[in-house]
């Protein structure tokens, strides 16, 4: 495709020359650290993206490559280390980097979790507590599904999905799931792409190294929501997941990247040391409760001939791509912030 092309050309000539380095020195980029978040990992990308949404998909092989990438050019910490960092309590000498793994998928202890110990790289997971070991699904996953065989497409379905999770409180998508279920089938294949984690297996993961965070307890969008629900799933969640995994919980990632200052003030009242978004905008009162994270996928770092492109990634990371494609969530008065 011509934009695929064009990217990667403009990526490769942005490296040749450094630009894409004075640009991350210029943002911040290389003074914050850099926090990675990924969703599913899965075996086959092909295979999975044909029953799953592929921007949540990232096959074994090409995380390995972007971890292989990241090792090389900065160190691998923990969150407990980003939050102290953003707290002013520790510095490192090299820039550091942090991986994590958002909405709990049962692939992550199945095929991410051997690839990160046998790499010696530490990692988190974020789990939406009141879904895990149910063998409930997600909305969003269950909304897509849906959707897809309603429309017969899944772009369209995506597309929809998107529009939907976007603009209504979580109630009301519940409400059209259920319209949804009696005439539409969900193939048992897309059953087992979406299944989740449970307890025994998060307790194992924290066990060798992992952090476990939450990620809500039913993962809903928090800026559509009330006070009151947002209250509980980010209190309740935390109370949940410490009282599953026997041990503290400080660490929380907002559902889509989605806050506002009403949400960060919840997270704050709810005790957790840090929370992670999906883009630059903080808020200064609570700068560890806004921690930047960089969203990648399958197709992030691939170039125009499909294959893992260095240039890519080091634009990816520098966040030279947002100055052509800035975040359009709306956060209330918060500004994007450089550091």
């Amino acid at each position: 495709m011509p934009h695929r092309w064009i990217k990667t050309a403009a990526a490769g000539a942005l490296c040749w020359t450094g630009a894409d380095r004075w640009i991350a020195a210029r943002s911040g980029a290389r003074r914050a650290p850099l926090v990675i978040g990924y969703h599913k990992v899965v075996e086959d990308f092909a295979a999975s993206a044909a029953h799953a949404m592929p921007p949540l998909l990232v096959g074994v092989r090409t995380l390995e490559r972007h971890l292989d990438w990241i090792g090389r050019r900065y160190e691998f910490v923990t969150l407990d280390d980003v939050a102290a960092i953003m707290e002013g309590e520790k510095r490192f000498d090299k820039p550091v980097a942090a991986i994590t793994f958002d909405d709990g998928y049962r692939d992550v202890y199945e095929q991410a979790l051997p690839l990160l110990l046998r790499k010696g790289i530490p990692a988190a997971a974020f789990v939406p507590t009141d879904l895990v070991g149910t063998g409930r699904l997600l909305l969003h996953d269950e909304l897509y599904l849906l959707l897809s065989g309603a429309l017969s497409s899944g772009s369209r379905a995506f597309a929809a999905m998107r529009v939907l999770l976007e603009t209504r409180p979580q109630a009301e998508l519940r409400r059209l799931v259920r319209a949804l279920r009696p005439d539409v089938e969900i193939p048992e294949a897309a059953l087992r792409e979406a299944r989740l984690l449970d307890w025994q297996m998060l307790r194992e993961m924290s066990r060798k190294g992992m952090t476990i965070g939450v990620h809500t307890r039913t993962h809903p969008f928090l800026t559509n929501e009330t006070p009151e629900t947002t209250f509980e799933e980010t209190t309740g969640a935390r109370r949940v997941a410490e009282r599953e995994l026997g041990a503290k919980v400080e660490h929380f990632a907002y559902p889509d990247g989605r806050f506002d200052e009403a949400v960060v003030h919840a997270v704050a009242a709810a005790g957790y040391r840090a929370a992670y978004t999906t883009c630059r905008h903080r808020d200064a009162r609570h700068p560890a409760l806004t921690v930047p994270r960089r969203s990648f996928w399958e197709n992030s770092c691939l170039g125009a001939l499909g294959r893992f492109s260095p240039a890519l990634m080091s634009c990816q990371v520098s966040g030279v791509f947002d100055l052509v494609a800035p975040c359009r969530q709306w956060h209330g008065e918060l500004t994007p912030c450089a550091a």
